[in-house]
């Protein structure tokens, strides 16, 4: 497969009078182009002029690229340290709604192992505290 040619646009322009001269189709087959190709360039010209056989795909600056690049990854630490706060408050929220007023568990403090067990939300449409067993 051979490689994509580019045109200028003065190429462009040079191909253009090239046809007005000796045709489309010796043209085409002078340059190796498709007669769509060579339509396409045509209509741009006449309804754009000289400006319409530019490029049309848009090229980044390399520096205005990188820039963006670090204003995502700023935008995501930002987002991040916005969201810890939230996170730490919902934990503190929930943890302290299992613990008593002296840090105990009072749903189990008479359990003589100490040791307790939370029952996982998908069982329960409550929270609450269940003894575990050791033996």
């Amino acid at each position: 497969m051979s490689k994509r040619r580019t045109f200028t646009r003065e190429k462009k322009l040079e191909i253009l009078r090239y046809a007005e001269e000796y045709g489309m189709v010796a043209t085409c087959r002078e340059y190796e182009l498709s007669q769509s190709l060579f339509y396409r360039w045509k209509h741009a010209f006449e309804s754009k002029g000289v400006d319409g056989l530019e490029p049309a795909c848009y090229k980044v600056d390399p520096q205005v690229r990188d820039l963006e690049k670090e204003n995502e990854r700023l935008r995501k630490i930002i987002a991040k340290q916005a969201l810890e706060p939230e996170v730490k408050s919902e934990l503190i929220k929930k943890t302290t709604r299992y613990k008593g007023a002296k840090g105990g568990y009072p749903d189990v403090q008479g359990c003589s192992s100490g040791a307790m067990a939370l029952l996982p939300d998908r069982y329960a449409t409550q929270h609450f505290l269940l003894p575990v067993n050791r033996r």
